[in-house]
This record gives C-alpha cells, sequence and structure tokens, in this order.
C-alpha cells in the first residue's frame, strides 16, 4: 500500500480531537458490562456504491459470562439491488465473535483496557463479493482493542487482520474513534454522544485501499441506546464501481 495514505491517515488522526462516551457506533470498545448480562442489538448499514446499494440488517445478540469475556452472534438479513448481481432479499454471512479482556488499569474517574477479539465469518451467504456482508466465503478476524476512557472523554483503537484463505478479500483494518458526551453524567444514565469515527481499510491481495470516516450522534437513557452516523471516503484507492460513495448507519441496543 502507498505510503502517503498512511502518512495521510496519521496526520488527521494527530491533529483531531478525542472525547467518547458510550459504545461506538461503527468501532468497537473494550470496555466490557458486568457479567452473567445480556444485550441484543442491531445496526442497519445502508451501503451504497457505484455498483448499487446493499442494506444490510443484522440482529446481534451478545452475552458476557464473566466480566472480562464476551460471546456474540450476528443473525443477518440483506436486501441488494447491484448492477452486475440483480436485486433481492436474503440471508448474508452469519458471525460469531468473542472477546477477551487480559488488561485493565483503573483510577479515578478514568479507565484504560485491552481486549483480544476475533470475528468468525460463516459462509452462508450469497457470493456477492459485498466486503464484510455477503461473500459466501469463510473468513477469520484477529485483533485487539485498546481503549481509554474518562469522565469527560475517551479514545477506542483497534488494529486487526481479516483472513479468507479461499478468496481474495484478506483484509489490514485499523479504526479510531472519539466521542463527546454533550451532557454531564448523571444517575439514571441519560446522554447524548458525539462520535468521530475513521477507518482505515486495505485489502491487501487487491492493493485496494480505503480511508473512511463516520460522524455519529447517540442518544443512551438508562439501558437502551440509540444510534446514527453518516460515514464517508477520505482515500479511495479502490476501483470506482466498488469504492464506497457514503453508508447510513441507524441503530439500538437494549442491556438487561
Amino acid at each position: 500500500m502507498k505510503l502517503k495514505y498512511w502518512l495521510c491517515a496519521i496526520v488527521l488522526f494527530a491533529t483531531a480531537k478525542g472525547f467518547s462516551q458510550g459504545p461506538p457506533i461503527t468501532a468497537d470498545k473494550p470496555i466490557m458490562l458486568g457479567g452473567n448480562s445480556f444485550t441484543t442489538k442491531t445496526l442497519v448499514e445502508i451501503r451504497n456504491t457505484d455498483r448499487g446499494t446493499a442494506v444490510y440488517a443484522p440482529v446481534m445478540l451478545h452475552y458476557l459470562p464473566t466480566a472480562n469475556s464476551l460471546v456474540a452472534l450476528h443473525l443477518p438479513y440483506l436486501h441488494y439491488d447491484l448492477n452486475d448481481a440483480g436485486s433481492g432479499s436474503t440471508l448474508a454471512d452469519i458471525k460469531v465473535m468473542g472477546k477477551y479482556q487480559f488488561y485493565r488499569k483503573d483510577a479515578t474517574g478514568k479507565t484504560f483496557r485491552m481486549v483480544a477479539k476475533t470475528l468468525q465469518t460463516l459462509p452462508t451467504g450469497k457470493e456477492l463479493d459485498i466486503m464484510g456482508i455477503s461473500t459466501g466465503k469463510y473468513q477469520g478476524y484477529y485483533g485487539i482493542v485498546a481503549g481509554y476512557e474518562t469522565l469527560k472523554y475517551g479514545i477506542s483503537n483497534e488494529i486487526g487482520y481479516n483472513w479468507m484463505p479461499d478468496g481474495t478479500l484478506d483484509e489490514f483494518n485499523y479504526k479510531l474513534g472519539f466521542g463527546l458526551p454533550l451532557l454531564k453524567p448523571q444517575y439514571p444514565n441519560k446522554q447524548v454522544n458525539l462520535f468521530f469515527e475513521y477507518t482505515n481499510a486495505w485489502l491487501v491481495e487487491r492493493d485496494w485501499y480505503q480511508l473512511l470516516y463516520a460522524q455519529g450522534i447517540q442518544y443512551a437513557r438508562k439501558n437502551i441506546t440509540f444510534d446514527l452516523a453518516v460515514q464517508l471516503p477520505l482515500i479511495k484507492d479502490i476501483p470506482e464501481d466498488r469504492a464506497l460513495n457514503y453508508s447510513i448507519y441507524l441503530g439500538t441496543r437494549y442491556t438487561f
């Protein structure tokens, strides 16, 4: 991949201010809730490229058997309208996730944590070659998530590699998320958060690269949140018919 793109990304990240509360929208964070808790969530993505539009709607079930471990199942519905594949509605690639928090350091009003993460993608979807949604091929993602959070701001980082042994969508991925809580901490929880999230995606076998930026807002009330984000490309070193024009994310989550 071209060095200038990584240098551009580093400059963007170094000059951005980061503040965060609540779960990020397009990124991830290492902070977990208490053990023996469940979260049900969805994050609908409306993805538009010159190739067409895909609407991805997963039902995600997350369970924390302990305070430092998580297992999850993502059952996804997909509607697509593509120039080269027609249109239709189908099951996309089912995903199984595992996370283990291996480092935690707390202080008054702040915490730093690190998590090992894996995401196993099962080939249940059609072979539509829609990255991260429906490829019809097995994939294994392995990464590290690190996050620092205070009462006023937080920063999340994730670096990892997605391996597709029978395809050409091997991807090196780096995400950086910032957020800003607009209300003072209160109990019961009530918060409005802004999120600023960057994604570096380099498909190593195809030599494709995108730097994406997502601007999001989140409303949290007690144990439920509502998310809205718009993701746009900052750099597109990828064929025009495959490059992202925009994605719109609509999500909600409920913890019990």
